[in-house]
């Protein structure tokens, strides 16, 4: 792609098992974890007992990098010297649609060289992995070791903390403490310990022939991935694989299948893209795809339901938040709406339990990895009145019946909705009561304050109310069109109260002249529900132009900051692709000259396009809401 990532992911399974380079060139800076504290690999490749580094920060003389790109799911890079070229790919099968795959954590590297010279070499590849594979931080404790062979024979080097912290503790800035690491190769190779820099590292050499690829494999075993209300849980592979050393000789046999079919999702994806929204939408996609699963965790909970939990990264390290759900369910809706199920469960889980009194949607269900019930300002819990300033629920309540009506037409039923239409008419019944002109609460833009009369978060409980009404038709249940009527009256009433003289409306009702992006009217077009007049959302982003900065439009008239899932959602608006692709192209800049070297965020100033807060957050998924035009 021609966007220059501002990160390059290259093993990314789940919130821990997560390394990425931070810099253009593999071999200028160490390896991270996407919070950006060291994950730290190195990589190097023996010619002719000469050797060079291709990965890290490593004292021996670097090869040159020449080419680096990534698709959807490959991270291609190629190195050269006299002597050969030497290509790598990194890869993980993040198939929306297989679930195993999904949640099986084996990472692939791939390597191949050509001779430069036209004479024979020899050659070794060689991969170092720290122990801060494994701990949250290099020296927490002593790690454990151990070499041995998979049932088919391929060498590993195996590596885990010696004091086994499972489960312990939730955060955000935090990596794993438990579990193990394995490093594998193919047979032939040689793997072995090796301390510098006051850490541990597991190494496995592996000699090379010319023209013919070989494999690294990178695999964790955290034993048990979450803590799901009060017990630990597994993650989703271990229904279909009972060892972890079967999954890596399965990954082995697998490798040659699973490129090739990396490269042709990611080609296919572009292409979509490419075709819905222009080559600089193709490359936006590019970018958030692997990102937006692997900021979750695919578990599965004690009666076998899926679980998709997903992490407020650089946020506040929340699980399972609904207002995180919102804006990535474009990508799940897509591919796979088992996927939002598994987004869904636990909030509905904990909407049921005594601790929930409340008559809307919780905001959360645990901070990430325990998922045990709401954290969102449950400091405040024994005040009535703080705790509720702390939530949000006119927002919570309707991006869940928005989700629940999406899941239901996608699905062709209802299935999914119909032992929880109690829970769903309470929340119904507060958007009736209190979504026509929200009083002061907090909406998902949270750290822009509390906001009375928000005219964005009053669509976000019109179209609740629509897709409620949307589930009954289904249902064959008469009461849908009232829902519906109701919906079209708050559109029209909307539609008055919030008129800006200028053609534009406001952020708030009560605040003429202000403006923002109203992101929730989306389903609006999606849905063909035509609660508003063609022309309001279109004069408003007609008007919508004028308050673009070089990097794109703020997110109202308060900061120069913006989000970009919801610059997204708002484009998907415009009538033509070419009003589409106009709209977006500032956010394809601000990610391509962007200072700050991190995963994706999706907050950020328009101004000078840095990164205000958030990173590697599943939000990113927003991003795919052009390519559910015509679903519905």
């Amino acid at each position: 792609m021609k966007l220059r990532q501002p990160a390059t992911p290259l093993i990314t399974v789940d919130p821990y098992f997560s390394v990425w380079s931070f810099s253009d060139k593999l071999n200028e800076s160490a390896t991270v974890h996407w919070t950006g504290s060291a994950n730290t690999i190195n990589g190097f490749v023996t010619v002719d007992n000469e050797k060079f580094a291709f990965m890290g920060e490593g004292k021996e003389a670097k090869i040159s990098q020449t080419f680096c790109d990534m698709s959807a799911l490959v991270t291609d890079y190629v190195f050269e010297n006299e002597k050969i070229v030497l290509c790598l790919s990194f890869y993980t099968p993040l198939f929306p649609e297989d679930l195993y795959h999904i949640s099986r954590p084996v990472s692939y590297m791939t390597a191949k060289y050509m001779s430069a010279d036209g004479n024979k070499h020899e050659v070794t590849l060689g991969i170092e992995v720290s122990e801060e594979i494994c701990l949250d931080k290099k020296g927490d404790c002593d790690v454990t070791t151990e070499t041995g062979k998979t049932s088919n024979g391929l060498p590993f080097a195996k590596m885990g903390s010696a004091e086994q912290k499972m489960l312990t503790r939730d955060g955000d800035d935090l990596r794993i403490e438990w579990g193990y690491f394995y490093l594998a190769g193919a047979k032939g190779s040689s793997v072995s310990f090796k301390t510098w820099d006051e850490m541990t590292f597991a190494a496995i050499e592996v000699p090379m022939s010319e023209d013919l690829e070989t494999t690294v494999l990178f695999a964790y075993d955290d034993i048990k991935c979450l803590e799901y209300f009060g017990e630990k849980i597994d993650a989703y592979w271990k229904t279909k694989c009972d060892c972890i050393l079967k999954a890596i000789d399965e990954a082995a046999d697998e490798q040659a299948e699973i490129l090739d079919k990396c490269r042709e999702k990611s080609e296919a994806l572009f292409d979509d893209a490419e075709r819905a929204g222009g080559e600089k939408y193709a490359d936006l996609l590019t970018l958030a795809f692997r990102q937006t699963i692997c900021a979750h965790k695919l578990a599965v909970d004690n009666e076998g339901n899926v679980l998709f939990i997903s992490k407020e990264c650089f946020s506040n390290g929340c699980a399972a938040t609904v207002d995180v759900t919102y804006p990535s369910a474009p990508f799940m809706l897509l591919y796979n709406t088992e996927l939002l199920k598994g987004t869904l469960r636990p909030i509905f889980k904990f909407t049921q339990t005594e601790k929930w009194k409340y008559d809307f949607a919780p905001h959360d269900a645990g901070t990430y990895p325990l998922v045990n019930g709401q954290r969102y300002g449950w400091k405040q819990e024994n005040d009535p009145v703080e705790y509720l300033k702390r939530q949000m629920p006119v927002e919570e309540s309707g991006n869940m019946l928005v989700l629940m009506a999406c899941i239901s037409m996608l699905d062709g039923n209802t299935e999914f909705c119909d032992d929880k239409m109690d829970i769903l008419a309470g929340w119904v019944k507060y958007l009736e009561q209190y979504g026509t002109d929200p009083e002061d609460q907090l909406c998902t833009d949270d750290f822009a304050g509390h906001l009375a009369h928000n005219c964005n978060l009053s669509l976000k409980a019109i179209m609740g109310i629509a897709g409620y009404s949307k589930i009954l038709s289904m249902q064959g249940n008469p009461d849908a069109d009232k829902y519906m009527t109701e919906a079209k009256e708050m559109a029209l009433s909307w539609t008055k109260r919030a008129a800006n003289e200028d053609g534009s409306f406001r952020l708030a009702f009560d605040k003429p002249g202000s403006y923002s992006m109203k992101y929730n009217a989306v389903w609006d077009k999606l849905w063909g529900t035509k609660l508003f007049d063609p022309c309001v959302m279109y004069s408003e982003l007609c008007s919508n132009k004028k308050h673009f900065n070089a990097y794109g439009m703020p997110l109202d008239n308060r900061k120069t900051y913006t989000k970009s899932d919801w610059i997204l959602w708002t484009a998907a608006m415009a009538p033509a692709k070419e009003e589409f692709e106009a709209y977006i192209a500032p956010l394809w800049d601000a990610y391509n000259v962007s200072p700050d070297r991190a995963p994706m965020t999706d907050w950020y100033d328009t101004v000078t396009g840095k990164i205000v807060g958030f990173r590697h957050r599943t939000v990113v998924g927003g991003l795919f809401i052009k390519l559910l035009e015509g679903l519905f």
